[in-house]
């Protein structure tokens, strides 16, 4: 693995880590109404009826309302669950808690599906550092996304969600990042 990368990307999380630290409430806020009426609309656009998305943590572009309205609305949401072998489970979050999970992020519980449960949705939404023009996907480093979209036969449209300043012309590339279909942010929805 190239040194040089795995350090420019170490720069430019720890820079995007401070600048969504420094958002003030009423940014936040409106970001994440635009967020929830964008994500909505790419579910109505898409018909789709079974979603993975993650609960966001307290820095994150905030899914919750999201996950909300997509569960009133009847729609299947799957929780990623991160294990201790680099992979993700599945639960619906049927017991309507949560709890840091392994990496630290809030993960729901609820019965375990299986790291394949993953392939019956119609749509991923994945948390992001940065999303680059060409579509190339830069997480925050642990690898979860990239082994479990690397490793499905047939996967649905994968959209990351990241605040507006953090798409960006390009991000530093590893052999194992997975590109995304799409990205969502407070004022736009873009399609690669």
């Amino acid at each position: 693995m190239d040194s040089e990368t795995v350090h420019r990307k170490r720069a430019l999380r720890a820079e995007l880590r401070e600048r969504r630290q420094n958002l003030t409430s009423v940014e936040t806020d409106a970001a994440t109404a635009g967020f929830t009426a964008n994500l909505q609309s790419i579910v109505v656009d898409l018909s789709a009826r079974s979603i993975s998305c993650y609960l966001s943590a307290r820095n994150e572009p905030n899914t919750r309302p999201f996950v909300n309205w997509a569960e009133a609305q009847g729609i299947r949401v799957l929780f990623p669950v991160s294990r201790d072998d680099g992979l993700l489970d599945w639960t619906v979050g049927e017991d309507q808690t949560e709890f840091p999970g392994v990496s630290g992020m809030p993960e729901p519980a609820g019965s375990l599906l299986g790291p394949i449960a993953i392939n019956d949705v119609d749509l991923i939404i994945v948390p992001a550092a940065a999303v680059d023009a060409t579509g190339l996907r830069m997480g925050w480093g642990r690898g979860y996304y990239d082994k479990t979209l690397g490793s499905m036969e047939k996967c649905p449209p994968v959209y990351a969600v990241i605040f507006d300043n953090e798409y960006v012309d390009s991000v530093p590339r590893e052999v194992h990042d997975q590109p995304v279909d799409g990205l969502v942010t407070p004022t736009r929805i873009i399609t690669f």
